[in-house]
């Protein structure tokens, strides 16, 4: 991938173009034009493009009303032809004319990875004990239905894990970044359809979510299916190893996603934000008309912060509790965190099929996606759906609160409770 500019104009223009993960593979019949003043502002600059669709369409036959609703058909990447540098005068350029909603260049976000300890057995630890049983309490309702899809937006998953093979439908990896960047190790160029993971951090998430408990606590729905979406990948930063994407690129893997039919979303990752605009909106907007939950980390500093997908309204972002089961001291927190989950030294799934024990919001987040995976399987168990806003009040209603008030800065609306929360949808469903 070279260096690129997402385009939003306020009106789509006539135009066979093809989104940029088809230009990767086929490059027989590009676009080099998309609107007269910004090609005009191109070539005085001396900037040849590719122009593409920043998403592909949902179906073949064209966009849907959902994705025009949103503007999805509206947004252009445009792709250096040569390994030049974008200038920000040529932005500023563009962002003046009057048929563009807006204009920005690519930004790579990176996330910091919990650190791993690896163990081939699990120790007999009261806080590990005490979750299997609540999971195993839950079972008694469902263990997940297959119909019931999960997609992790992660650094990807090992195929050949057995807890995890049951579970894996096809994915994709859409880990493009920038060509030359040194920083950054493993597989880093090329959109494909190997999400395999090189970090462990996307394999350790999806056990919590789908584990068979062959030598660690079963997944809390490992029944249902998993759809692998590598988002990112692995740079150096300093002495250690972090999490990185390009944001564009994630928000593509966030629509592969809900055009996949996910039913919930994953994202145990999260950028920070200092300019206009919500990051991913137009696609957690998308995500929301098409009825499908997202479930987000809030984030590891443990100060008052935003860090997005999670801080947007629609998303469900997830603090994380310690072993005692009190607010853990590096959970950021916020007037935007929704509920708390068990997050330090949880046991999962790692790397060459082993398994590792790790502390973060992102283990407490697909805690959380694996209880609405279990609500939504039940419901369907019952001939019944479950929405996105019944599932949010229900988790409301049953959530553990320390004090009277409806919602802290620190836990939300309290700590999950998958026992209470399915006695709960059990009696409604009645």
């Amino acid at each position: 991938m070279r260096e690129h500019l997402i385009i939003k104009l306020h009106k789509p223009v006539s135009g066979q173009f093809s989104s940029w993960q088809q230009l990767i593979h086929d490059k027989s019949s590009p676009q080099f034009s998309l609107a007269a003043d910004v090609d005009s502002i191109l070539e005085k600059n001396q900037v040849p493009v590719w122009v593409t669709h920043e998403y592909e369409k949902a179906k073949k036959s064209g966009w849907s009303p959902t994705e025009v609703k949103n503007g999805l058909n509206r947004i252009y990447r445009l792709i250096l032809r040569n390994k030049a540098s974008i200038p920000q005068s040529l932005v500023d350029q563009i962002a003046l004319l009057p048929e563009v909603e807006y204009v920005r260049k690519f930004e790579i976000a990176s996330a910091e990875l919990p650190k791993y300890e690896a163990h081939s057995v699990l120790n007999d630890q009261f806080p590990q004990r005490a979750q299997e049983k609540i999971i195993k309490e839950a079972h008694r309702f469902t263990q997940g239905h297959p119909t019931i899809k999960v997609a992790v937006l992660d650094t990807g998953i090992t195929a050949t894990h057995p807890e995890l093979r049951h579970a894996l439908l096809d994915g994709k990896d859409f880990v493009d970044i920038i060509d030359g960047q040194s920083d950054f190790v493993g597989d880093f160029l090329g959109f494909d359809n190997d999400p395999g993971d090189e970090v462990g951090h996307g394999t350790h998430v999806t056990g919590i979510i789908a584990a068979r408990g062959l030598h660690m606590p079963m997944g809390l729905s490992p029944r249902s299916k998993i759809i692998p979406v590598r988002v990112l990948g692995a740079m150096r930063k300093g002495d250690s190893v972090v999490g990185a994407g390009i944001v564009d690129n994630i928000n593509a893997g966030l629509k592969f996603a809900i055009d996949a039919k996910a039913d919930i979303i994953n994202m145990s990752l999260g950028i920070k934000h200092s300019g206009g605009g919500l990051p991913h909106k137009e696609v957690i907007d998308y995500a929301k008309d098409e009825g499908v939950t997202i479930v987000a980390a809030a984030g590891n500093d443990g100060r008052h912060q935003m860090y997005y997908p999670g801080a947007n309204p629609y998303v469900i972002a997830v603090g994380a509790l310690d072993t005692n089961g009190e607010i853990a001291p590096y959970s950021t927190y916020g007037a935007h965190i929704s509920f708390v989950a068990p997050g330090t030294t949880i046991y999962s799934t790692y790397l060459e099929n082993k398994y590792a024990y790790s502390s973060g919001t992102s283990q407490a987040a697909p805690f959380v996606t694996a209880l609405i995976a279990l609500m939504k399987s039940y419901a369907k168990k019952r001939d019944k759906a479950l929405s996105d806003s019944s599932i949010k009040k229900l988790l409301m209603l049953t959530a553990d609160r320390k004090t009277r008030k409806l919602k802290e800065m620190k836990t939300g609306f309290g700590a999950v409770n998958p026992v209470d929360a399915l006695k709960l949808l059990d009696y409604k469903l009645n």
